[in-house]
């Protein structure tokens, strides 16, 4: 297999997700950083490049001119979008005509109707798309999907998910946090908590039940005044099949980090499942003993990069995704199927879901939690 080119627009100097999508990509040994639109400031852009050691010839000053240059020469075999949400379309849409493949964050677009648009466009692309629910990329978390799946809790009855932060619990944004300012503006952000972190909350659900969840009542909630978007969510979910599920996201929760946190319970037992402790996977039998699982055993795909014993962290876990968008490309170019745990690599189609989430809740959330269909 040989190296695989990589571009990224957005991800520039000072950006927290570029430099922890390049410690991914370079994790895996699978790809080069070749090209780049860093910044949609010109100077910062050329600066960012230069600062990474790319032939200032593939450093861009907009990620229009990087699609169509890269598609006209022997370019890239991958663009990561890493830019504010409200970027992550037109980007997308570039390097889709420019039929180039694409590892987009999340959330996928910022408005629903933006997602559908897109994804019509990806539909009728030959170019592979991923999106980046990290957590998807943790072998625990696989690792539960695949237990969850073999039927060793039994049916599937109540799920429990949380995503609680306290980073936002002020007026961060008037500080000059730039991650705040963006995050907390609805022209490039298109909502807070509920696309931030909210997004990610609900597609571990469905990603580690195999559910779909096919209503919600939701309460929307902006505490710190002036803020023009929202900051906490609770809400109730309905599957199909009759489970129930309760999710939380929060960023203005005073004591807590980064704790997302997801139970399952069906039937026949329960697992859980903290990023807090990625390592482990506790399972309890009904009528059994709590137990500990802290290593996969639903097939050798799902191993992680460093030795079992030894801590996955969330570099890691990204890490795992651009490994399965590795395969799928390689797999394409050589006429065979992927392996099947490259499949588990995100979608549009979950993109898609991300953002009927955010716009279900918010509808929801303006008519005093009615129920809404998502």
């Amino acid at each position: 297999m040989r190296t695989l080119k990589l571009g990224m627009v957005g991800g520039g100097n000072g950006a927290f997700f570029g430099a922890a999508h390049r410690a991914a990509a370079a994790m895996t040994g699978r790809f080069s950083l070749v090209a780049g639109a860093f910044s949609s400031d010109a100077v910062r852009a050329r600066e960012s490049g230069n600062d990474l050691g790319l032939d200032p010839d593939r450093c861009y000053a907009d990620f229009e001119t990087m699609a169509q240059r890269e598609a006209s020469r022997d370019g890239i075999d991958l663009v990561a979008v890493v830019t504010p949400n409200h970027l992550h379309a037109p980007a997308c849409r570039a390097f889709l005509s420019a039929g180039i493949n694409i590892l987009c964050d999340k959330p996928l677009t910022a408005t629903l109707d933006e997602a559908h648009a897109l994804q019509k466009v990806a539909e009728d692309s030959t170019s592979l798309f991923g999106v980046t629910y990290t957590n998807a990329g943790f072998d625990m978390v696989r690792e539960a999907r695949a237990v969850v799946a073999a039927g060793e809790i039994g049916a599937v009855r109540l799920v429990r998910v949380a995503f609680p932060q306290e980073w936002l619990a002020t007026a961060t944004e008037a500080t000059g946090n730039k991650q705040a300012e963006w995050r907390t503006d609805p022209a490039r952000s298109g909502a807070g908590s509920l696309g931030d972190i909210g997004t990610h909350a609900f597609h571990l659900v469905e990603f580690v039940t195999g559910l779909t969840a096919t209503s919600l009542s939701a309460e929307v909630d902006t505490f710190v005044a002036g803020r023009r978007v929202d900051d906490n969510v609770t809400a109730k979910l309905r599957f199909g099949g009759g489970a129930k599920g309760l999710l939380w996201a929060s960023q203005v929760a005073i004591g807590e980090t980064n704790g997302l946190k997801i139970d399952v319970h069906g039937d026949k037992g329960s697992l859980g499942w903290t990023v807090e402790a990625a390592n482990q996977l506790t399972f309890a039998p009904l009528g059994g003993r709590r137990m500990v699982i802290d290593r996969a055993s639903h097939g050798t795909a799902f191993k992680g990069l460093m030795p079992p014993g030894h801590p996955q962290g969330f570099i890691e876990a990204l890490a795992r995704l651009y490994i399965d968008m590795a395969e799928q490309i390689e797999a394409r170019r050589a006429g065979r199927a992927a392996a099947a745990d490259a499949l588990l690599l995100p979608g549009i189609g979950d993109g898609v879901r991300g953002l009927r989430f955010v716009d279900a809740a918010l509808r929801s959330g303006a008519e005093d939690g009615r129920w809404t269909d998502i």
